[in-house]
């Protein structure tokens, strides 16, 4: 397998398998939806879940009734998903190396993922495991920064990304257009992520691969600074239940024929 793994993910992911299960926000239901009807999945297809992780998104494509093979290169990660979805296909392997014959797969899905492979190299690969007319599915789940007090939480994380690729940055699209696909097409779906402070805050920051990836002492200041803006905000102060709020991207490009 070829070595292409960011080492923010290397460092971060190999030890944040448990906090992102904690922290990372489920999808909204019009995804259901979108991967039926936008994506065409269902149990006469094949989906690769493409940087799987913990397989968070999983569960969304088992729903379909797809066959889903999930591909992640991170052995923490890997171990948590096939543990989670023993019925699966858990393979390892990264977006320019995939682990399956040419024109194998209806679709491939990157969920909260394609930002780390975003480029030429990943998408040829990709067009080459999709049939001629499958669909290349990317979504992203990202903090809504119109309400007031997000932006200053997503200040206290974006200050320490360093060269980690990033959703927000927009960088990614960059690999676009790209000659084995059509135009990205998008849908967009806001909701909300609801639990204690500890889970839907500190685990979801925790859970970010380059905070991980810091020193005790380092995570310990970032904790610090999060307690000091919940209560600082009256939407979060002296709350057993806060609920972030999340827009969810969703774009496919279709493989040409």
């Amino acid at each position: 397998m070829k070595d292409s793994l960011h080492h923010s993910a290397a460092a971060g992911y190999r030890t944040a398998a448990d906090t992102y299960v904690k922290g990372r926000p489920d999808y909204p239901p019009p995804v259901s939806e979108w991967l039926a009807t936008t994506l065409g999945l269902d149990h006469h297809k094949t989906v690769i879940d493409l940087g799987a992780g913990t397989g968070k998104f999983t569960a969304r494509l088992v729903a379909t009734g797809a066959q889903v093979i999930a591909v992640e290169p991170v052995p923490q990660m890997l171990a948590r998903l096939a543990e989670q979805w023993p019925a699966v296909l858990a393979v390892s392997g990264t977006a320019s190396d995939l682990p399956l014959p040419d024109a194998s797969v209806d679709a491939v899905v990157c969920a909260q993922a394609f930002h780390w492979f975003a480029t030429r190299e990943s998408l040829d690969e990709i067009a080459r495991v999709l049939k001629p007319g499958g669909k290349l599915g990317l979504i992203w789940n990202l903090r809504d920064t119109t309400v007031s007090w997000v932006p200053k939480l997503d200040a206290i994380v974006n200050a320490l990304q360093g060269d980690t690729p990033r959703y927000y940055t927009g960088a990614w699209r960059q690999a676009f257009p790209h000659p084995a696909f059509g135009p990205l097409q998008a849908q967009h779906f806001h909701h909300g992520h609801s639990g204690s402070a500890e889970d839907v805050i500190f685990n979801r920051v925790r859970s970010t691969s380059f905070i991980a990836a810091l020193p005790d002492a380092q995570r310990a200041l970032v904790d610090e600074q999060i307690r000091q803006l919940i209560a600082s905000e009256p939407d979060l102060r002296d709350r057993d239940v806060v609920t972030v709020p999340y827009e969810t991207a969703a774009f496919v490009a279709v493989k040409n024929s």
